[in-house]
């Protein structure tokens, strides 16, 4: 499941981007309205979680994601609990609202719930960059059709590059969320397995996709 955050407080935002991991519920995050419209007309998802209390209008940001996918849930997550509030919500658009403060499992649980409704029956998570791809629900790995052994470490690090494409991300992130551990400055653990995923990866094809942000992290990309 491939869910947009948009949300404007990064520390609630990274706490539910942890949880939903947990959950393999993989989240993107834009910090206002204007980042989330650029993200949306890049790439699909399976829902939007959306605080409306954002820098600009939430409600308006709602009704663009309902007007252009229309079949894309929306969930609005915010601090603004009157009827009036949850009036102007459901007729921007919105599938669900959930007030601040609110509890993360029955966030997962709503989040699965509105998701669930709009997925074909024994519909496939599948992610693709160039001509590789990722069977998430078989955890199949191929690159230009060809199939690609990697360890359960491996396969975990390359996924999660994959959802966050296009995106840098840092070491500290992939510490958190792959190995759900704090960084530890004195380790080479990712250089290591950066390089068993470019000899699987990248090592036999001309175009290189996993590229490395000197002082800032790693990324995958075309070149």
């Amino acid at each position: 499941m491939h869910v947009l955050l948009v949300e404007d407080d990064p520390k609630l935002a990274g706490l539910i981007q942890k949880t939903f991991f947990n959950e393999q519920i993989y989240l993107e995050i834009a910090y206002d309205d204007l980042i989330g419209k650029r993200i949306l007309e890049q790439r699909n998802f399976d829902s939007v979680i959306l605080d409306i209390s954002l820098p600009g209008n939430g409600f308006d940001l709602c009704a663009y994601i309902k007007t252009h996918w229309a079949q894309t849930p929306v969930l609005v997550l915010t601090a603004l609990g009157t009827l009036q509030d949850k009036i102007a919500g459901f007729h921007a658009g919105a599938d669900d609202y959930l007030t601040k403060p609110f509890d993360f499992q029955e966030l997962i649980l709503r989040i699965k719930a509105l998701t669930r409704r709009n997925m074909p029956v024994n519909s496939p998570r599948y992610m693709q960059l160039h001509d590789l791809t990722i069977d998430m629900d078989a955890q199949v790995v191929r690159r230009a059709g060809q199939l690609i052994e990697l360890s359960k470490r491996e396969y975990d690090l390359l996924e999660y590059l994959m959802i966050n494409k296009g995106r840098i991300v840092g070491r500290s992130d992939i510490f958190e969320n792959v190995w759900d551990l704090r960084l530890e400055t004195n380790t080479n653990l990712i250089d290591v397995y950066i390089n068993y995923l470019r000899r699987k990866v990248d090592r036999d094809f001309d175009q290189k996709l996993i590229h490395t942000v000197i002082g800032r992290g790693y990324t995958l990309r075309e070149s």
